[in-house]
């Protein structure tokens, strides 16, 4: 008996396979990394400095820190992780900023970037709410897409909801300095200034830990998985040779010969 493999069965692609081919060299330019480390250490050092570190258990903040370990350790898996999480709340985010350039916000939850009594340079870092999904999205097209990303990412979400509500301040509480982060992740409701009335504390934190990965997370799962794949199906129509290619092998072969 054979045991020849079937030239016409496709291979089976394992859950974390990326789109791009393994390379020797790296698939990020040098000056990604640099670029992208000198904003987040001026970042993190003005952030911790006027918010404290708790401001780092936001989702968009955790989704930067993803993005600096998929710039520099290349591993599909944090840039996937970042990308699951924040992409589609980011993409709210950017219509808001654009439709309040044109005087006609979305929902408001970028006023405060034209508010002339913040400093000019903390909208600018703040800025980043805008950037990040674009650069995440190329971060995800270069080192391709990481399914497990998804569950990876709904856990994560889950410790940080639940560490938000349990250990961090809610509306109204007292604070320990003027800029301490309060409700954080939206935990006690979408106004971050009065805890939302419509259900008991744990019920809309149990809305959140269910409706997150069902409404936001598997949503954006689906739509990078086919952006995986039509990028496999891309480079691999590109990598197939065709017939003027075989002509053009040919005749290089016949006039060395």
């Amino acid at each position: 008996m054979s045991l020849a493999p079937n030239p016409l069965a496709s291979p089976v692609a394992s859950p974390s396979e990326s789109s791009p081919p393994t390379t020797a060299g790296p698939r990020l330019h040098w000056s990604w990394k640099v670029g992208y480390t000198a904003f987040m250490l001026i970042l993190v050092f003005y952030y911790w400095r006027e918010y404290g570190p708790t401001n780092f258990l936001y989702f968009c903040d955790v989704a930067l820190f993803l993005g600096l370990a998929a710039v520099w350790t290349e591993k599909a898996k944090y840039a996937s992780m970042a990308a699951v999480g924040i992409l589609l709340p980011q993409v709210l985010w950017q219509i808001d900023f654009l439709g309040s350039l044109v005087g006609t916000p979305v929902t408001g939850m970028t006023g405060y970037m034209f508010d002339s009594g913040i400093s000019w340079f903390a909208r600018a870092l703040s800025f980043f709410h805008f950037w990040l999904p674009l650069f995440l999205l190329f971060l995800v097209r270069r080192l391709g897409y990481d399914r497990r990303a998804l569950y990876s990412w709904s856990v994560l979400a889950w410790g940080l909801i639940l560490v938000s509500f349990l250990f961090l301040p809610a509306p109204g509480d007292p604070l320990d300095f003027v800029n301490q982060p309060h409700n954080v992740n939206y935990v006690y409701g979408l106004d971050p200034d009065e805890p939302q009335q419509w259900m008991a504390p744990w019920a809309w934190v149990g809305c959140l830990l269910v409706g997150l990965p069902l409404g936001i997370y598997r949503p954006t799962h689906w739509l990078l998985t086919w952006q995986d794949r039509w990028g496999r199906t891309e480079a691999s129509q590109r990598s197939r040779p065709t017939a003027w290619t075989g002509c053009y092998l040919a005749l290089n072969l016949k006039r060395n010969s």
